[in-house]
């Protein structure tokens, strides 16, 4: 079981990453596609070509932790380019990444496609108004 300190926010990479990367490589991408900062708590999940294996990186307070599971059958239903995701609620991160919630990357992590997923409304804060001068 992955058990996580909350609240943590959880990015998605949109685009296959080479699986042999490590930590560094993989903070490396945070920086690059997502814009991040992989020392800040959140989570951040990438994909392979393939879609049968995906690791999950995060800062564990005192170094990067690296989670990672590869399907023995079948692939992973991953959400590609922000115009065909059909996700409620993900907003856009960096060029190439996409903002979930957790409870969105269990169901992933499970099998289930999320564009087929149908939610009832619910309250969603809106995002903060950027101040222009």
């Amino acid at each position: 079981m992955l058990s996580l300190p909350l609240p943590v926010r959880v990015f998605l990479c949109t685009t296959p990453v080479d699986m042999r990367k490590g930590f560094d490589g993989l903070a490396a991408l945070v920086h690059s596609h997502l814009g991040a900062d992989p020392l800040s708590g959140d989570l951040f999940v990438f994909c392979g070509k393939r879609r049968d294996r995906v690791k999950l990186l995060y800062w564990a307070g005192d170094g990067l932790a690296l989670w990672y599971k590869r399907l023995e059958a079948g692939t992973f239903a991953w959400p590609g380019s922000a115009q065909d995701r059909g996700l409620v609620g993900a907003q856009p991160q960096g060029r190439c990444g996409l903002s979930l919630r957790a409870a969105d990357l269990a169901l992933l992590l499970e099998g289930v496609e999320l564009a087929s997923v149908k939610r009832r409304p619910r309250y969603q804060r809106p995002a903060a108004a950027t101040a222009t001068a």
